[in-house]
């Protein structure tokens, strides 16, 4: 008999395993029946598979309107209760006051006060802080600069930035830091703002005269650098290199960055100077503040003498009241709206109108990286100027009626027909230097806005 080749093979590979016995015969007609067997669920698994593709596709458009037909259930359900539903935002955070005005008119209308509780508005029940003066010492020999020093350091020149307060600051700081360096300071330059568009000089709106009088002993001042400074520079300032400092600077800074470039160049000019000293400073450096605030700056005399007739006017105007009235620095112009970043009752064209005026006057400022408005935040802050009806309902508030006299010291108010409406309501005797003074008394000083102010 012949042997099996494939078991023969298999004993080759491996003689230790046993051979399989041979497998029986299988009868074709079993064969053929697996095949088709076999060949049975192929089919039905592919039209099973059609058949689900299409059920898929006719629910998928089903499955898109479910969406669709969620919302709007959701809409016909919480329409009715959206009032309910609606977000509130935090107390503080929205104008409101010109709703509270108008909600308030007829309490405030028919408000009399009795004439005991009109004479006590007007006395102050706290006892009164005695204002010390500055003291009457010299501080020449405090600074550190002026002590074996043979003469002056070099002359001072700074560039008074920013509106009439910010300039009256730096002025004094200019003071403080000619002391500190035991330079001669020169009358400190106005910068033109785009904002203010002011060409006022130093001594339009302050007694140079007085202002370098008051310091002798202090701080030595001039109106104007030597002719043999002025010639180095072609007569001309602004060709002297601008130092800058930075804000708030401490006095370590100016003794040892300043001070060296002063005594190497025998001029220095800093600008913008607005804040750059610092509040922590010695006292012999605050007392150079004290004296140039309280002693140095005097307004000038054509701007005295129109405050005193506007005062004497008022006087007049008040019998009621004793020659008693009221007097409000309302700071609602429109620079100090727009830079506070606040919102109003203006709508979008309030939004539109602050930003535009914010770009022509800060280049941008407002736009940087990092710098986020959040108008809601600034009220709740308490950072929003108070418009003319908030200050009359807090003065209503404090027991002053319509009787009162109000004198309204401030530039031009920020939509003033609009916002000087519900004031004039609740006060009528309201006056302005425009309505106290005549147009002739007035004519010298419209073409300065810090003058006029």
């Amino acid at each position: 008999m012949k042997p099996n080749t494939a078991n023969d093979t298999a004993s080759s590979s491996d003689s230790n395993s046993p051979t399989p016995p041979p497998s029986p015969p299988r009868h074709p007609t079993i064969s053929q029946c697996r095949r088709r067997l076999r060949s049975k669920p192929h089919s039905f698994s592919k039209r099973e598979s059609i058949g689900t593709g299409i059920n898929l596709r006719r629910n998928l458009r089903y499955l898109l309107l479910l969406p669709l037909l969620y919302v709007s259930g959701l809409f016909m359900c919480v329409s009715p209760f959206s009032g309910l539903l609606r977000y509130s935002q935090p107390p503080g955070s929205v104008y409101r006051s010109h709703q509270n005005f108008e909600r308030l008119w007829d309490d405030i209308r028919f408000d009399n006060s009795s004439a005991i509780e009109l004479s006590s508005v007007w006395k102050y029940k706290r006892r009164v802080k005695v204002q010390r003066p500055c003291p009457n010492s010299t501080a020449v020999n405090h600074f550190p600069m002026n002590k074996g020093s043979p003469g002056p350091s070099g002359y001072l020149i700074v560039e008074a930035n920013g509106g009439l307060n910010q300039q009256r600051s730096a002025i004094c700081n200019a003071v403080a830091v000619a002391g500190l360096l035991n330079a001669i300071l020169v009358i400190p330059w106005f910068e033109y703002n785009s904002i203010w568009k002011d060409p006022s000089e130093f001594g339009d709106l302050y007694d140079e005269d007085h202002f370098i009088s008051s310091l002798r002993g202090y701080v030595n001042v001039v109106k104007e650098l030597p002719d043999e400074l002025m010639e180095r520079y072609d007569y001309n300032i602004t060709n002297i290199p601008s130092f800058r400092v930075q804000a708030w600077a401490p006095v370590n800074l100016y003794l040892g960055v300043v001070y060296p470039v002063l005594r190497d160049q025998g001029v220095i000019r800093i600008g913008p100077f607005a804040n750059r000293l610092a509040m922590n400073v010695p006292p012999y450096i605050q007392l150079l503040r004290c004296i140039a605030n309280y002693r140095a700056l005097r307004f000038s005399s054509a701007i005295s003498t129109l405050a005193e007739r506007l005062v004497g006017r008022m006087v007049e105007r008040s019998p009621r009241t004793a020659g008693k009235y009221v007097s409000i620095h309302l700071r609602f112009e429109e620079d100090m709206v727009a830079f506070s970043c606040c919102m109003y009752d203006g709508g979008d064209a309030e939004t539109v109108e602050l930003d535009s005026f914010r770009e022509k006057g800060w280049k941008g400022k407002f736009k940087q990286k990092g710098h986020v408005i959040v108008p809601s935040l600034n009220r709740i802050n308490g950072k929003c100027p108070l418009t003319p009806v908030e200050v009359g309902l807090m003065l209503r508030g404090m027991g002053f009626d319509n009787n009162t006299s109000i004198y309204l010291a401030s530039g031009k108010i920020y939509q003033a027909e609009k916002h000087l409406a519900p004031l004039k309501k609740m006060f009528p005797l309201l006056y302005t230097k425009e309505s106290l003074a005549t147009p002739e008394e007035l004519a010298p000083f419209k073409v300065s806005i810090k003058r006029i102010c």
